[in-house]
């Protein structure tokens, strides 16, 4: 120490003792006092340094998903960029099977029009010749008809001469004989000509068959003709076929390129996002350490508001630690009282079987103690929440950290809002946060502990717990809890 701060540093044989006993005074009826706002002000750190974990956390859970992401998009950029390979080989094994298959295509097609462009006019030839044909033979049965008839005519002469030449006797017997010859080749032209006939109708017969298949035929040859026509279109479908798988080979290769270069951007954003995840990691590692830490000193700050209480110094909260003592014996008496009555029984009174009820959120459970408790405590709970102001709520809780039976305001039945349940309807819960379980476990005469209370949002109010232990027969049941406003 300087001389400087020697001689403004007073020490108590330079104080005039009725000074000095004026001055020990306040500092001791402070320490309490101070005490808690230093208990306060550590809470506050530890839950802020609690809510700095659960960021780190879940920062660290979501960059690992991330990593999970971009590793998962970097794969399937990879078997997009295997795939794109593979789809351009088959591509420029496609554009090259059809741009064979195009010119055998054309050239058969081509073949194949010509043929049938040939063979129709060939067709339509033949029905032409076959109508000139039938022309023709028309023709020739109407000279048939006429030979018949001069056949008859000769016939009728040659019979004529037959009579006349009776009648001249001798003297027309050698015109007999040329009329008798005259006749039997009138015979044979009738006979020639009947049989030309019917052969004449046969034939046409014959070539109006063939003639209804030549235009039958014909019509075919026609459409065939035009079905080359639209195959000459086909032709030119397939060559834009052809065109179109060579575009998209080359849009398959420009789109390489940039799928290769998303890949390797992405495989670098993983590898930094590690880096990343591994520096929050260690943060969240050093976090701990400081959580556990903050958390030793609340336990040693609130051991020392134990020990300021314990000790006789006055303080802002002795009068309600003895209210949470008194509570608490009460309660031991009520219950004990109810087993000696019958009214519950000792294992029903300290049951752990926590059943769930239904269609709760947040989740509230049952007890068999559960109906006992509403029965007994609120009469006790209201009267020492209505005892002070700076009492926000009073309740016993198990060992647990179970409350069966709130405050009438906090008892309120669920609705299908859970933000308004967990602010209305907090009884039937389980509250086994740290300052709920070192109140249910606590066997000291009280324990005094700060803690922030969650009013959602993201605000919190810096909050008090007095508790004092609830002993039934020698066993520790749990501990009446009243949460003070600072």
């Amino acid at each position: 120490m300087s001389q400087f701060d020697r001689a403004k540093t007073p020490t108590w044989s330079t104080l005039d003792p009725q000074d000095a006993s004026t001055a020990a005074v306040p500092r001791a009826s402070e320490i309490g006092d101070r005490a808690g706002r230093l208990g306060l002000e550590i809470a506050d750190i530890a839950g802020i340094v609690e809510d700095l974990a659960g960021l780190n956390n879940h920062l660290r859970e979501t960059l690992e998903n991330v990593v999970d992401s971009v590793d998962r998009s970097t794969e399937t950029n990879n078997r997009i960029r295997t795939a794109m390979g593979e789809l351009k080989t088959t591509a420029d094994q496609t554009r090259h099977v059809l741009s064979k298959s195009s010119e055998q295509v054309s050239d058969t097609l081509a073949t194949a029009i010509d043929n049938m462009q040939a063979l129709g006019e060939g067709i339509i030839g033949i029905t032409r010749s076959a109508e000139q044909a039938r022309d023709t033979i028309a023709k020739v049965q109407e000279a048939s008809a006429a030979i018949e008839s001069i056949s008859m005519e000769t016939q009728m002469i040659a019979i004529n001469a037959g009579v006349e030449a009776a009648r001249a006797s001798e003297a027309g017997r050698g015109f007999a004989v040329i009329a008798q010859s005259i006749k039997a080749l009138a015979n044979q032209v009738r006979k020639f000509s009947l049989e030309n006939r019917a052969n004449l109708q046969a034939l046409q017969e014959t070539l109006d068959q063939m003639l209804a298949v030549a235009r039958h035929n014909s019509e075919w040859a026609q459409s065939a003709i035009e079905a080359s026509n639209t195959a000459k279109g086909s032709t030119q479908q397939i060559q834009s076929l052809v065109s179109s798988v060579q575009q998209l080979t080359s849009g398959i290769e420009d789109l390489g390129d940039p799928v290769h270069s998303n890949a390797t951007n992405s495989r670098q954003v993983s590898e930094r996002v590690s880096d990343l995840v591994k520096v929050v990691g260690t943060a969240g590692t050093q976090l701990g350490k400081t959580r556990e830490r903050s958390e030793n000193i609340l336990t040693i700050s609130e051991d020392l508001m134990l020990f300021i209480a314990q000790a006789g110094f006055e303080t802002k909260d002795g009068a309600l630690i003895l209210t949470c003592q008194k509570a608490a014996a009460e309660i031991k008496a009520v219950f004990e009282r109810g087993l000696d009555k019958g009214e519950i029984t000792q294992d029903a009174l300290f049951d752990e079987q926590y059943k769930p009820i239904p269609g709760t959120n947040p989740q509230q459970v049952a007890t068999r103690f559960m109906d006992y408790t509403d029965r007994v405590l609120p009469a006790i709970q209201e009267q020492v929440l209505a005892s002070s102001s700076r009492i926000a709520f009073c309740a016993a809780v198990d060992r647990n950290g179970y409350l069966p039976t709130h405050n009438l305001a906090y008892s309120k039945p669920q609705g299908s809002d859970p933000s308004w349940n967990a602010a209305n309807s907090r009884n039937r819960r389980i509250f086994n946060d740290r300052t709920g379980l070192r109140a249910g476990r606590n066997t000291q005469p009280f324990l005094l502990q700060t803690y922030r209370r969650d009013m959602g949002g993201g605000q919190h109010a810096l909050m008090k717990d007095i508790s004092a232990p609830i002993i039934i027969r020698g066993r520790h049941w749990g501990g009446f809890r009243m949460g003070l406003k600072p």
